[in-house]
């Protein structure tokens, strides 16, 4: 009998605790080890708000740099590198690819314009409100439908993003770019110019 009730309590311990273990394995914070660590500094640093080689160890750099970026893109400033600012981290390498694939070789200004202008549909109610739905509805980015989005973007692309997350808007407010010389679609032309930098017109 006792057995059987070890076993019932062994049970019960396993289905009450292990989920919140799992959650638990999520967070990333001060004094942690390990890969997950290691891989969270890489990008950190490649968005250069981490200033030194990854260690693995989760220790005051790592701490000043999750809060800096938390900060920069609207997040709690904890230090601490939980569901939220994960998820931020993913959509921002997937806005650089952006930026990257139908931008690079722009001007620095020009290629915050290609990034505001994904953060303009964000924000409106005629667009999918969130990155994933933006850069994945149909016929949106050439750079998503050509692969040009799977190259590595470089730094120049994650500067750019962060700039326009901040407010820096050289589109102008504009839901929609095109390279006039080679646009193929009727409709583009229909929409209003507001300017043109480098290659790009952008418009509404």
């Amino acid at each position: 009998m006792k057995k059987v009730i070890s076993a019932g309590w062994a049970v019960l311990f396993f289905i009450v605790f292990v989920p919140q273990i799992e959650a638990q394995e999520d967070l990333l914070q001060q004094g942690e080890k390990g890969p997950a660590v290691t891989k969270l500094q890489q990008s950190l640093i490649y968005m250069e708000y981490l200033h030194t080689n990854p260690t693995g160890y989760y220790g005051p750099l790592t701490n000043n740099a999750v809060q800096k970026f938390q900060s920069d893109f609207g997040l709690a400033v904890d230090g601490k590198a939980g569901e939220n600012t994960l998820q931020k981290l993913d959509e921002v390498n997937k806005l650089a690819r952006i930026v990257h694939g139908e931008a690079r070789g722009e001007t620095f200004k020009g290629q915050v314009a290609v990034a505001a202008v994904v953060h303009n549909r964000i924000q409106s109610s005629e667009f999918p409100g969130t990155v994933e739905g933006v850069i994945t509805e149909k016929n949106a980015f050439t750079a998503v439908q050509d692969g040009q989005y799977n190259l590595e973007p470089d730094r120049t692309a994650y500067r750019a993003v962060k700039e326009a997350w901040n407010g820096y808007d050289p589109s102008k407010g504009s839901h929609y770019y095109y390279n006039p010389v080679l646009a193929t679609s009727d409709w583009i032309w229909t929409r209003t110019k507001n300017l043109q930098i480098g290659k790009h017109v952008f418009a509404d």
